[in-house]
């Protein structure tokens, strides 16, 4: 059997490499890709033979899937798959498993960085000093006391929780499945983001969360509350979050993924708008969680070698 990393996954080839080779059979041919391309008839000439494919973020669309005609494992290095086109996977017989839990760890730092960056005013008092300012007009906000609505409530939206109560705040939630978790009062959506004074997105991307934060939900916010997505882009609509932020209706926003992948172009309303500290989707992305990751994508490879498959989606 043939494994193709048809791009790289942030580990250094050699190591990454002897992990590999570690995991897996020994009579397992790996081919390793140390570029990323996004071309569908590229896709398709790396991975033509592969009976496995280990994937990030690359997309995998129908004709990728078709093409790839010995494809039966598709290894995705994500949580998230709504860059593969699931529907041609299920008709081809290909499997298809996900790393979650990998990024629980990263993607709550990040929310936090983010938080702490809006509420202390840390990039405009980096500039302010540098050009021999003061403090004026640059006085923040502590965290302890303050409501935080959490939208989706898996690891990583735990993980936020379990944070925020360490900081003193009153957590809200709000997710498809309530759980009794002491020290979280689950409330309906409408509630969570009239009530909050943050709120942080945690849910995957789905025909029913696409749009879920719109011109009605950002509305119901607070004018002195700040978002954070470091979720799926979709999940908000971007022109109506500009709008808002840029009319103060809130007061800020963390952005850590929009609607394509980066590079994300330069006339992007959220780029445009007041008080938004944007990132290029790198919440998963600590050297840890890499390595996480790595180690669960091959896991991942064994199992299903075994006949024991895991992470099936």
């Amino acid at each position: 059997m043939k494994l193709v990393i048809i791009e790289p996954l942030g580990v250094p080839q050699e190591k990454l490499l002897s992990m590999a080779h570690e995991a897996l059979p020994k009579d397992l041919e790996i081919v390793y890709y140390d570029t990323r391309v996004t071309g569908t008839q590229e896709l398709i000439e790396r991975g033509k033979d592969a009976d496995i494919i280990v994937v990030s973020n690359l997309p995998m669309n129908g004709e990728v899937i078709d093409g790839c005609k010995n494809l039966k494992l598709l290894s995705v290095a994500f949580t998230g798959v709504d860059h593969i086109a699931m529907d041609h996977c299920r008709s081809n017989g290909v499997m298809v498993c996900n790393c979650a839990g990998y990024s629980t760890v990263a993607v709550a730092d990040l929310v936090f960085g983010m938080v702490i960056a809006l509420y202390r005013n840390i990039i405009p008092c980096n500039d302010v000093v540098r050009k021999e300012g003061t403090k004026d007009g640059l006085v923040g906000f502590e965290l302890e006391g303050k409501k935080f609505g959490i939208v989706g409530t898996g690891a990583i939206g735990l993980r936020t929780a379990k944070i925020a109560q360490a900081f003193g705040c009153e957590v809200y939630a709000y997710s498809r499945t309530v759980k009794e978790i002491e020290g979280i009062k689950y409330v309906s959506l409408n509630e969570l983001l009239s009530a909050c004074d943050i709120v942080s997105l945690h849910t995957p991307l789905t025909p029913e969360t696409k749009g879920l934060i719109g011109k009605e939900e950002l509305a119901m916010m607070k004018e002195t509350a700040i978002l954070i997505n470091t979720a799926r882009g979709p999940v908000v609509d971007s022109e109506a979050l500009a709008e808002a932020l840029n009319a103060g209706r809130i007061a800020g926003a963390g952005i850590d993924v929009f609607e394509n992948e980066p590079p994300v172009r330069k006339d992007h309303p959220l780029l445009n708008a007041k008080n938004v500290i944007a990132t290029p989707h790198i919440a998963f992305a600590t050297k840890e969680a890499l390595v996480k990751r790595a180690v669960i994508v091959f896991d991942n490879v064994a199992k299903w070698v075994d006949g024991t498959p895991v992470n099936v989606m």
